[in-house]
């Protein structure tokens, strides 16, 4: 082609041309936005209703990211809500990680690629029982320091780790103003209840805080939560199990709920919560009710405290907490299945729900409509019951609808019911642990008891705070004296043995005299203090005393928690010598800093071999400070593993040199425990389980951390458990389980209910990928009675029940079953709203 024929085809097409590079230009170069108003958060000129969930990138592995992101995505979410752990990124001054669990800029973009947005918590302040509340240890010890309140050091350090996330966030492009996924970040964390403790400096710090973020230029909104006077811009948002009444401090700013607590955290010696997913739904739908437009599930996933992260103190190496997604990363059902559908539901109202405020209609004594509409003619409304106990049916419009006891139903269209919180459409799953492997090959190492002589020990007058000496560097520390007995002393004479006393600023505490374990002593959540008061057996001449003092996470929460101790701080006193008691606290104490085999690493391959190990009939059981490892070979399939430790009493497990976390399954739960129901107020002392057992017997091995064979399992036992006991499991599906109403609304029917068909509801059930249904365990039509797993039927049944499940259903992955009488042969009892309930094996 000639120069002059060129020319004339770009003279020809310039004008077009012109047009496409303008309108390029417009398209790709506008600035993204992210702003807010009375209604919602507006991305790029669109009103949101929110659905987030929260994810903490170190509670689970960057192997089991994409697909957890994956099922929440599928759950209906569309924000990713996560803290920043400042201690895991800079455990020492200047020194910063963000490899592996920690790799933050990685879990963003994950979040990126499956398409949705995040909610970055940088805090830093995290509470989140995490250890410490996510402060880097190293921070109490700066000089003049004092946490969270108008103090210089402790805004410096705060003002310089927060610049340097917001930074990194900026140079990966990851605000969404600069073409990434983040839409919200949160500076502090619930501060409010501290600042009205400590008045104005608390005011001041509220006041800077914020100021401090803005300056930072993220381009998207910051929010505070549980701030009532977060400074404009600012969002304060609401956290709690229900926050249908919280109003922002300015009516320009949206409803937001950045923790609606799906469970409650696992405690060591405490029950373990659960949240029924029907009274989770209602609070959700009262608050979108009630002009809420951002709702975020605080865990969607907990996920596990690994290593030495728990915080509290006496917080579960579990952090499950109920989620709609468990710690082991499978769907929690019928959790995630009904939010999932109440999700679907609330996006068909977005419209209305982002137009403006809703009318507010009685439809009875506890009763109440919420309408909302737009300008273009879109309609939803929200029926509600209060009453705890007592169904009723409502007048809305041209109808007469049916509520269960605390429930709320939606109509996107404000004629047709397509969800209510109180009916479980949803599949429940039965899950199960089963050994894979329950023959390890144990050795044995005996930890030794320290002493005063011990080249290593560093003596001291007086008995010092335990995190001043060990920097939260382990969670053991011995405190050792000498003790003086003459020969004349009467007590050695008259067998009456003196009495031994320590008080103890906790967490846990072995007392050992002359090498022999003399006893052990905890403390709680609820008051980790501890006391030690007992007999002992002293002989003339020198006896030595070794308390091995054990912290069990440092605390995450309270005012001023920089400055609260560990460890034994006395007094420590001998009662019942010549000379009355004997005050032993001011004496010359040695001090030395975690164990042996944590100094020679024998949780890891390399450090393993330092040691000789005994196995076979010279296995050490039942022993206090005992080390033990095995090796064993990776089970098959992708199915998670957990090691069930049950036989254990105390201490800390490891694989491959990773930390799994402290185990306690010696800890029995105490409290309450009975029956469950979803309707009424919920608190974390409501539906509770495993009382009198351990709190926590499964703890949780990542897939990724294992290789084919050759894995090394390491357990150190504090107390004296019994490793022949400890197996490896692997948890799947035991059985799955369908209860629907007749009648009952639907989103697959949706279609159908629109257009003005007749809505008959189906029970699906389906069984994990390699599973099928076996057996049907139970079905009936009728009234059946009971949950998933303890189903037994009503009075009234139908004698056909198991015959469309089992026809519909034995040998397949994936069946349903029309709910209606002529399936069953026949209407059992007409005049009564019937159900079917049916449980079926997986294998």
């Amino acid at each position: 082609m000639d120069m002059g024929f060129r020319v004339f085809w770009w003279n020809m097409l310039r004008p077009d041309i012109f047009k496409l590079l303008l309108l390029f230009s417009l398209v790709c170069c506008a600035a993204a936005s992210v702003t807010y108003d009375h209604r919602a958060i507006v991305i790029n000129g669109q009103r949101k209703i929110l659905i987030s969930g929260s994810i903490h990138y170190p509670r689970s592995t960057p192997e089991m990211w994409p697909d957890l992101i994956q099922k929440a995505k599928a759950g209906g979410l569309d924000v990713i809500q996560t803290y920043v752990f400042w201690n895991g990124h800079e455990p020492s001054p200047g020194n910063y990680y963000f490899e592996d669990r920690y790799d933050l800029v990685k879990f963003i973009k994950v979040v990126q690629q499956a398409g949705l947005y995040v909610h970055l918590r940088i805090g830093p302040y995290v509470c989140a029982e995490w250890n410490f509340g996510g402060f880097p240890v190293w921070l109490k010890f700066v000089p003049g320091i004092a946490f969270r309140t108008d103090n210089g050091p402790f805004k410096a350090a705060m003002q310089k780790f927060t610049e340097k996330i917001v930074s990194m966030m900026k140079a990966e492009k990851l605000f969404e103003t600069q073409g990434g996924p983040i839409i919200l970040s949160q500076i502090e964390n619930e501060f409010g209840p501290v600042e009205w403790e400590i008045g104005a400096p608390g005011k001041a710090y509220t006041k800077w805080a914020a100021q401090m973020a803005l300056g930072l230029d993220t381009g998207v909104p910051w929010v505070m939560c549980k701030q009532e006077d977060a400074p404009d811009p600012v969002i304060d948002t609401c956290n709690g199990f229900y926050c249908e009444n919280f109003k922002p401090n300015n009516n320009n700013k949206p409803k937001m709920w950045t923790e609606n607590w799906t469970g409650w955290y696992t405690e060591f010696g405490g029950p373990v919560p659960h949240r029924p997913a029907e009274d989770l739904a209602f609070s959700v739908v009262r608050f979108i009710q009630n002009g809420g437009s951002f709702v975020n599930y605080y865990m969607y996933h907990g996920g596990t405290n690994f290593g030495r992260t728990a915080g509290g103190p006496f917080i579960a190496t579990s952090y499950d907490y109920d989620a709609p997604i468990d710690e082991f990363g499978l769907p929690r059902d019928p959790k995630w299945g009904h939010l999932r559908d109440l999700h679907k539901a609330i996006k068909l109202c977005e419209s209305a729900l982002v137009s403006g405020d809703p009318t507010v209609n009685s439809l009875g004594d506890n009763q109440e409509a919420h309408v909302f509409k737009s300008k273009s003619g879109a309609c939803a409304a929200f029926l509600a019951n209060y009453d705890t106990k007592s169904s009723t049916k409502v007048s809305f419009g041209n109808a007469q609808y049916d509520l269960p006891p605390w429930s709320i139903s939606i109509l996107p269209d404000c004629k047709t019911v397509v969800f209510n919180t109180a009916r479980l459409g949803a599949q429940s799953s039965q899950m199960k642990m089963t050994p894979v492997n329950s023959a390890f090959s144990w050795e044995s190492y005996n930890e030794e008891t320290a002493s005063a002589d011990d080249d290593d020990s560093t003596a001291r007058n007086g008995l010092w705070e335990q995190v001043y000496v060990t920097r939260d560097s382990t969670d053991y520390l011995w405190y050792m004296t000498d003790v003086q007995i003459d020969p004349n002393e009467g007590f050695l004479k008259n067998g009456q043995s003196p009495l031994l006393t320590i008080f103890s600023a906790g967490h846990a505490l072995h007392v050992f005299i002359n090498g022999h374990l003399s006893g052990t002593v905890y403390g709680g959540l609820d008051n980790p203090k501890l006391t030690f008061s007992d007999v002992v057996k002293l002989t003339a001449g020198i006896n030595k005393i070794s308390l091995l003092s054990i912290a069990v996470g440092l605390p995450n929460v309270g005012l001023h928690f920089e400055t609260w101790n560990a460890g034994v701080l006395g007094p420590v006193t001998l009662k019942g010598l010549n000379e009355g008691t004997r005050d032993l606290s001011k004496q010359k104490w040695s001090y030395k800093i975690g164990l042996k085999g944590e100094a020679l690493s024998l949780h890891t391959v390399s450090g393993s071999t330092s040691v000789d190990w005994v196995e076979g009939s010279l296995l050490t059981t039942k022993q206090p400070l005992t080390w033990y490892k095995t090796t064993f070979r990776a089970p098959e399939g992708n199915d998670p593993l957990a090691l069930d430790m049950n036989s254990m009493g105390k201490g800390q497990i490891w694989i491959n040199g990773q930390s799994i976390g402290r185990h306690w399954p010696g800890y029995k739960a105490h409290g309450g425990c009975g029956d469950c129901s979803y309707a009424g107020t919920y608190s974390d002392k409501k539906c509770r389980t495993n009382c009198g057992e351990a709190s926590q017997r499964w703890y949780h091995v990542p897939r990724s951390w294992l290789n084919p064979s050759g894995n090394l399992l390491v357990v150190f036992e504090e107390w004296g458990g019994d490793p022949t006991g400890i197996s490896l499991v692997k948890r799947t599906a035991a059985s799955v389980c369908a209860d629907i109403f007749e009648g009952q609304p639907t989103l697959k029917n949706w279609g159908m209910l629109t257009t003005g068909k007749i809505n008959r509801p189906k029970a699906h059930l389906w069984c994990p990928p390699g599973q099928k249904i076996s057996q049907i365990k139970f079905a009936s039509y009728g009234l059946p009675q009971g949950t998933c797993g303890s189903f037994r039927e009503g009075s009234c049944h139908a004698h056909k029940s198991y015959d469309a499940p089992q026809r519909n259903c034995i040998g397949k992955q994936s069946c349903s079953v029309t709910v209606a009488p002529e399936v069953f042969g026949g209407d059992p009892c007409p005049g009564n709203m019937k159900k079917l309930s049916v449980e079926a094996i997986c294998s």
